[in-house]
């Protein structure tokens, strides 16, 4: 989700753990989410996910067949859904930049996919820089751009690996949001948007557009680097558990040794062996940088001789019975300087949004409605108030004074909190 903003110590060599992905155990790991990714394909519900198919292209073993058919969902479903978008003059770089990057990754030619706006055609990149061009001009009268610096730095990224010049004006724009400090949320630094800041300007400094300002795009990306290594924590993740996998790329694309990432890779296994990525958009994130990959690597990828021995064996779908131990939830809401507060009795191991609906069907006051994501669904209005990212607002979730580190679908309600939503401006 790109309205949703995702939220020490420097990086050492590691000696004592495993960096690579050798070994029997960390191969059948990397196998074992590969998998998860191709299920994820076969059962999806809503647009087909790019992340997901940048994962599967950048990943070392693959299932041709499975892949193709998701190439061609993306070609359909989601070129339908952006071409809506565009007609309706809604901005949609960060989704454009992904959706290139996908077909990038299976070696398509994206001078052949074009949409119809307004009874005129053009090319998807065309479309992309048209976007970035208008990013660009908000940023300069309102010092911010119209999306946000995520997507801006996807939008940069997907130009840049497709081979196209990036216009020094836009990647400027990014430059001097480094060096000021903007890419953060309140007072917190949004690691996976430095991290798709890093990728970005890394590419534009390899292509060899930027040398007029070599010196202010090197140091952009040295203090992007030691921003990621300073927001290592003690247990390896950087920033937090659903961060870690882009900014271990990023650090791997801006030429940090694989010895140097090595507790961060070991945190992301650990996690995964626990299952904590079970969402798809998760999983799309950490496979590479496991794999020791940046979405870098797309701008050199080769589409034949590749290995196309992975077999997704039918899995039919586990029952989930509801506990019959109940705990106690309390919602508050805070909006505007308004609070409202509400008390409900779910499920244990509910979540949040089944936890939500529940507490809504107990016609009490509290009223929400949700919109979909590529990371799963996430709240668009809570008791009759908008969070528009046209309004720069989203609603900030966090449990007992702790911010949510995942969505709705995902954050699960094991023992008695308080879960507060709050609409908040960034």
């Amino acid at each position: 989700m790109y309205a949703l903003i995702i939220l020490t110590g420097l990086l050492a060599f590691v000696s004592s753990k495993p960096c690579d992905t050798e070994g029997s155990t960390n191969n059948e790991l990397l196998l074992s989410l590969n998998k998860e990714l191709l299920y994820s394909v076969e059962g999806q519900q809503g647009l087909p996910n790019p992340s997901v198919h940048l994962a599967l292209r950048l990943s070392d073993s693959h299932n041709l067949m499975k892949e193709l058919d998701h190439r061609n969902k993306l070609k359909t479903d989601l070129h339908n859904h952006l071409a809506n978008s565009l007609s309706n003059r809604q901005p949609v770089t960060g989704l454009l930049g992904l959706y290139a990057l996908a077909l990038k990754a299976s070696c398509h030619d994206l001078n052949t996919i074009t949409f119809s706006v307004k009874e005129k055609v053009e090319t998807l990149l065309t479309h992309l820089k048209r976007q970035m061009e208008e990013e660009k001009e908000h940023i300069a009268y309102s010092q911010r751009p119209l999306t946000n610096y995520y997507q801006y730095s996807l939008g940069v990224l997907a130009l840049c690996v497709s081979g196209i010049r990036v216009n020094p004006h836009v990647s400027n724009k990014l430059i001097k949001a480094v060096e000021h400090g903007h890419i953060r949320n309140g007072n917190v630094e949004c690691v996976d948007t430095l991290a798709m800041a890093g990728m970005a300007l890394q590419c534009v400094k390899e292509a060899g557009s930027h040398v007029q300002n070599a010196a202010e795009l090197n140091t952009a990306l040295k203090k992007i680097k030691q921003k990621l290594l300073a927001a290592q924590r003690a247990d390896g993740h950087i920033g937090n558990e659903f961060s870690t996998g882009l900014a271990v790329q990023a650090l791997l694309a801006m030429g940090s040794h694989v010895e140097e990432c090595a507790s961060s890779m070991e945190a992301m296994r650990s996690d995964a062996r626990r299952k904590t990525y079970h969402n798809p958009m998760a999983i799309s994130q950490i496979l590479p940088a496991l794999q020791q990959k940046s979405y870098l690597q797309i701008k050199s990828k080769e589409c034949h001789n590749e290995d196309d021995s992975l077999v997704l064996e039918p899995r039919e779908p586990t029952p989930v019975s509801p506990s019959q131990t109940k705990v106690a939830l309390r919602v508050e809401v805070k909006a505007f300087k308004r609070v409202a507060t509400y008390s409900v009795d779910v499920p244990e191991g509910s979540s949040l949004l089944e936890a939500l609906e529940l507490l809504q069907r107990k016609n009490v006051g509290f009223t929400f409605e949700k919109e979909s994501s590529l990371w799963g669904h996430f709240l668009s209005v809570v008791n009759g108030q908008q969070a528009r990212q046209q309004d720069r607002r989203y609603w900030h979730l966090s449990s007992d004074g702790s911010a949510l580190s995942q969505g709705i679908n995902d954050y699960k309600i094991e023992a008695a909190q308080k879960i507060t939503i709050t609409n908040t401006v960034y």
